[in-house]
């Protein structure tokens, strides 16, 4: 998990990237089929070990999630020839911290947020359009805009972390660490260990 944070936050002060926090984020239903898309990665955290990005909770990937509450996520950071791959089960953030989150953010994107029936058919892009300007010119009236219940945060709790590094010739570098949850995987602290493996390039 060190070197997961390290290399994000170096991505980060890269300045190579408009979003360094850009994940490919896999899901799948409930009989395995499987779809991936790019989110936002909001935030690693070390303890326990996890994921935080916010979606709409009706969307494709929010009602697979429902059904199948495993994901899996890809980092990669071209600049650096390094990826890293995460694997682990979804829970949703709470209300209050979505709430939190969802006020932190710009009008505009809370205004998206509000009208997206995310992944669901429409007329014309017109028809998105239409109802953003609705909401925009109440805004004002309102004050702040509530965030809206079908849009929130979600948390991957992180069980398998793989970092990648290419190396010359195609040696690649690949360390793959899983979070034992058995009860004899319990350190004498209470804490989940870690498992370390050197994976074949």
């Amino acid at each position: 998990m060190p070197t997961l944070l390290a290399w994000f936050q170096e991505a980060e002060r890269s300045g190579r990237y408009d979003d360094p926090n850009a994940m490919t984020l896999a899901t799948a239903s409930a009989d395995g089929a499987p779809s991936a898309r790019v989110v936002l990665c909001k935030a690693i955290e070390p303890d326990p070990p996890a994921l935080v990005f916010y979606s709409n909770y009706l969307s494709r990937k929010g009602r697979e999630l429902s059904a199948n509450p495993r994901a899996a996520a890809v980092f990669h950071w071209p600049h650096a020839k390094r990826q890293a791959r995460i694997e682990g089960e979804v829970r949703r953030a709470s209300e209050m911290e979505s709430d939190a989150y969802f006020q932190s953010r710009e009008l505009l994107s809370q205004i998206g947020a509000t009208v997206s029936r995310q992944s669901a058919p429409i007329q014309s892009r017109s028809e998105i359009v239409s109802a953003a300007m609705r909401v925009a010119l109440n805004a004002p009236l309102r004050g702040v805009l509530p965030r809206p219940p079908h849009w929130g945060g979600f948390r991957l709790s992180i069980r398998i972390v793989e970092l990648w590094s290419a190396g010359e010739g195609r040696l690649h570098d690949r360390i793959q660490w899983t979070r034992m949850e058995a009860v004899d995987a319990v350190s004498d602290g209470g804490e989940r260990v870690w498992s370390a493996q050197r994976l074949s390039p």
